[in-house]
């Protein structure tokens, strides 16, 4: 449906942060758990709200709250888990499930080995991994989550490449993606450029 960069300058201030090598795990860690609760309010900007009665201490009001099945979120693994903290601070009530694959090297099919997913296939499912790279897992977990029945998906990545958007993009056009940096391109390696180096690693401390 649509790209979603995220430019607030509090976001981009700790992108630079985790951007430079010498950052270290905890620190990046930290600021990754921020960036994703920042983009959180973008993500979660357009949810339903219904109004319900309730009595503050000195009258009695309808209150919006939000309406029906809420959020599921789900980590690609590993370095997924890295948005789940905070993304969790702004909906505490939220589902989790998770997602674990790989791509077999011979055949080049997703191979999955970790699936589980909550009940409710109506809720709005918030797919988390901070590198949108070649945009392969993404599409596979995607599609294997429709698979599943789920139709309502956001893609939420810290960092893309071009080459990654568009995949997503082609593959599925009604997913909106949001991002807090577009970045120049791939190299011959499949990192992204200027990126960040492997967020999983950092995140982890197995750099």
């Amino acid at each position: 449906m649509a790209l979603h960069i995220i430019e607030h300058p509090l976001v981009q201030h700790k992108l630079s942060i985790m951007r430079d090598k010498e950052t270290s795990t905890m620190k990046f860690r930290e600021l990754l758990q921020e960036i994703a609760m920042l983009m959180g309010y973008e993500i979660t900007r357009d949810l339903p709200l219904a109004y319900e009665d309730i009595e503050t201490p000195l009258m009695k009001m309808k209150a919006p709250k939000i309406a029906g099945k809420k959020v599921v979120i789900v980590p690609i693994l590993r370095a997924g888990l890295g948005m789940v903290d905070g993304l969790m601070k702004l909906m505490p009530s939220a589902r989790i499930g998770h997602i674990g694959l790989y791509r077999d090297e011979e055949t080049c099919q997703p191979m999955f080995y970790y699936y589980k997913m909550p009940a409710g296939k109506e809720r709005l499912v918030l797919l988390t991994d901070p590198m949108l790279a070649t945009g392969g897992s993404a599409c596979d977990a995607i599609d294997r989550l429709k698979a599943d029945g789920f139709s309502n998906i956001r893609l939420v990545c810290l960092v893309a490449s071009p080459e990654g958007v568009k995949a997503v993009q082609q593959q599925h056009p009604e997913v909106d993606i949001y991002l807090a940096a577009l970045d120049e391109g791939l190299n011959e390696k499949n990192y992204i450029l200027p990126g960040l180096g492997d967020a999983g690693d950092r995140i982890f401390g197995t750099r």
